[in-house]
């Protein structure tokens, strides 16, 4: 494990407190500690699992990066090692906050400091068990929690009602909207990486093959509309996962292998979602959905399941369809373009930059009472 060096005399930090940076959860810690760029602060963001990587400590985005380097059996139960880290970091400068995202970082960020404490959900259900509400119950007045949307946050206050609602708040998942557009390549280029003829209409969809993704629905969707799409028209699924053989065999049940196109991994994925005619999520719960933000960045128009966060991303701009609503989204994508007009897509992009973008959500953060309470002092930026 990296120590911090204890930095300038009067130099003050946050610290940020994650469990990991596989997924999404790299660009989340990127997120948070973009907050507080162009600030008097200096954060740290300190990984809980996960081995030291250069890579990683580039996409953190903050000013040092600390890999604990636990396996994840390693934390398990007390993890009474991570709060004794956590205790020995969160002693060697003057933090002025802690930013947790998840329980288990929020548990031991709880245990191990006296630092008032933003804990960060980006999932459904965290508060349904007995023994999280006990616990976290008990830290209440140096606690706020954020949802990555209001589907998570509703939740969160429905599991915690003796809570005061200013503390369960939302703060949305967002996107460096210029860097991602800058990484995006063309639509030729992107079809080219992909293997997607350059002529096809092509429904594009990014994520696990898992059950909480439901790209059978999306599949099933997809071959009831096929016959009223242009010719040639291909679903290409994005990701990989468990359910690879049986979504692969559901293609070939319903004569639609031949304009199914399943890609696997595909590395730094977004950069091609321009090959894209339609993005269509077919999620059966989602707690936000940033391939939806990184889509919406393409310029390409969006169709989403009515799951949760998603639905909150998409509002006004783009096509919501009933969870598991085979014929509702074959409706949506019989449609096609003509669903999205060109006052549509300009909408759409004013969406991504007023709510989504790291600037908008910057505006929000700074107004939260507890951030405010705690770095009264200083300079807000």
């Amino acid at each position: 494990m990296s120590r911090p060096d204890g930095g300038a005399a009067g130099q003050r930090w946050v610290l940020q407190f994650c469990h990991g940076y596989d997924g999404p959860f790299l660009d989340c810690a990127r997120q948070y500690a973009a907050l507080f760029h162009g600030t008097e602060f200096k954060v740290c963001t300190v990984y809980l699992t996960g081995a030291p990587s250069a890579e990683v400590e580039r996409g953190s985005a903050s000013d040092e990066v600390i890999f604990l380097d636990y396996r994840s059996k390693d934390v398990r139960g007390l993890k009474l090692r991570a709060i004794r880290d956590l205790k020995r970091i969160a002693a060697s400068r003057d933090f002025s906050l802690c930013i947790a995202h998840r329980f288990k970082p929020i548990y031991v960020a709880l245990l191990a400091t006296s630092l008032p404490v933003i804990g960060v959900h980006h999932a459904f259900g965290v508060y349904a068990r007995l023994g999280r509400r006990l616990f976290i119950n008990r830290f209440r007045r140096r606690l706020l929690l954020l949802g990555v949307s209001d589907a998570v946050r509703d939740q969160m206050r429905g599991h915690l009602p003796a809570w005061p609602a200013e503390r369960i708040e939302t703060l949305y998942n967002r996107i460096d909207v210029e860097a991602v557009q800058a990484e995006q390549v063309s639509r030729e280029a992107a079809r080219e990486h992909l293997g997607l003829p350059s002529d096809a209409w092509v429904v594009g969809n990014v994520g696990r093959l898992h059950p909480d993704k439901d790209q059978a629905t999306l599949i099933r969707g997809f071959a009831l509309a096929l016959p009223q799409l242009p010719a040639g028209s291909l679903l290409a699924i994005m990701g990989s996962g468990r359910l690879e053989a049986s979504l692969k065999a559901l293609a070939g049940e319903l004569k639609v292998s031949d304009s199914v196109r399943f890609l696997g991994q595909v590395p730094h994925g977004r950069r091609y979602f321009k090959a894209f005619d339609v993005f269509a999520l077919s999620s059966d719960h989602e707690p936000f959905g940033m391939v939806l933000l990184e889509a919406m960045a393409a310029g390409v128009p969006v169709i989403c399941s009515d799951c949760g966060g998603g639905r909150e991303v998409v509002e006004g701009v783009g096509r919501v369809f009933p969870l598991g609503g085979v014929n509702a989204l074959a409706d949506c994508l019989r449609q096609g373009e003509s669903a999205f007009p060109d006052r549509a897509r300009v909408a759409s992009r004013a969406r991504l930059v007023e709510v989504f973008s790291d600037a908008a959500v910057h505006v929000r953060f700074w107004r939260l009472p507890l951030v405010q309470r705690s770095l009264s002092s200083s300079s807000l930026g």
